[in-house]
Parts: structure tokens; C-alpha cells; sequence
């Protein structure tokens, strides 16, 4: 037996909701607490809160460029203190971790902050090189260059923890010592 079509009839199917829906529509408190896992400058989470509802994650994540372009110095300085040394794979043989360490002490010696940088797209085996090769090139930066570099890199993350949030995709990692965001 064959389906009939019947002429001028559609069949409607309700849509889900989507997290971005559930972000839209979330309470202001709860979407500026979500979004403080993605990037822990409170101006930054509720400028873009408060820009709800977006229509699409593409538009929420050119707010959330906007927003961090925006950051004041102060704002920058609340973003960087809640940041911590990237995550590495659990391989990474000891004496890399005391590289790091020691390349990670000296860099917040000389700019007073944690190191941050944005992992996307590497793979792995890329990640020690990538974050040792950043600290070290960094460390040449004067403090006003490295505050610039700091907000790009603080910009990045917040739009992949968004993206990973949202999408389940990204690999942003920031804290050896915390799941990563909306896990």
C-alpha cells in the first residue's frame, strides 16, 4: 500500500529546543553564570547576556568577540586572575611538566598573571611544543604588547568555550585542576 498525497496538506513538525534556546530564555543570573565558565570577566558575561536573545550561535559568538574587543584594562586584570596554566595530556612525561612550570612561574613573575592561550584545532601531541613555544616567545613581549596578546588569546578562549558549550565542539583548555566548561 502506497502513502496518498493529499494536495495542499503539510505535515508540521514541531522543533526541538536547542541549547542556544535554553540559553536564550535562561534566567539573566543563571546565562551570566554560564557564561562566567567561558570567560570570567563580569562585564564581558553581562554584556553578552543581556544582548539575548540571539538568533543563532554565530550571532552570540560575534557578541562575545565584541564584547571581549571591549574589555577594559580592570576587566582584562579580573579575566586573566581567573585563568590557569593549560591542561596537557596525561602523557606528558614529568620533566616536561617542570619545564613548564618553571616556564609558566617565570612568565606570571614578569606579567603578573596566569599564561593563557587558546589550544583549538591542536591535536595532543602538538600541545606541550605549542605552550612551551608561546610562554617562551611571549616572555619577550614588554607588559603593555603582552596585555594585548593576553586579550586576543582570552577572546579566543571565550569564543571556543562557547562554541564547545553550545556546539560540544572546541578544545580549549585552561585548568589542569577543573572539568572543562559545560562538562
Amino acid at each position: 500500500m502506497t502513502p496518498t498525497h493529499l494536495p495542499g496538506r503539510v505535515a508540521a513538525i514541531p522543533a526541538l529546543p536547542t541549547i542556544l534556546d535554553a540559553f536564550n530564555i535562561a534566567p539573566a543570573e543563571e546565562a551570566r553564570n554560564l557564561l562566567l565558565d567561558c570567560l570570567r570577566s563580569l562585564r564581558w558575561a553581562h554584556r553578552v547576556a543581556d544582548h539575548r536573545p540571539y538568533p543563532d550561535i554565530d550571532s552570540l559568538l560575534a557578541a562575545s568577540d565584541e564584547a571581549a574587543y571591549d574589555l577594559s584594562p580592570t576587566d582584562l586584570s579580573e579575566a586573566l586572575a581567573g585563568e590557569t596554566l593549560p591542561t596537557l595530556p596525561d602523557k606528558t612525561y614529568a620533566i616536561a611538566y617542570t619545564a613548564l612550570s618553571a616556564a609558566h612561574a617565570a612568565y606570571e613573575a614578569k606579567f603578573g598573571h596566569a599564561f593563557v592561550i587558546c589550544l583549538d584545532d591542536l591535536s595532543p601531541n602538538e600541545t606541550l611544543d605549542h605552550v612551551l613555544a608561546g610562554i617562551r616567545s611571549r616572555l619577550t613581549n614588554d607588559p603593555e604588547e603582552e596585555r594585548v596578546v593576553a586579550a586576543e588569546e582570552l577572546r579566543r578562549l571565550a569564543r571556543g568555550r562557547l562554541t564547545h558549550l553550545l556546539r560540544g565542539a572546541g578544545n580549549c583548555a585552561t585548568s589542569p585542576t577543573q572539568p572543562a566548561p559545560g562538562k
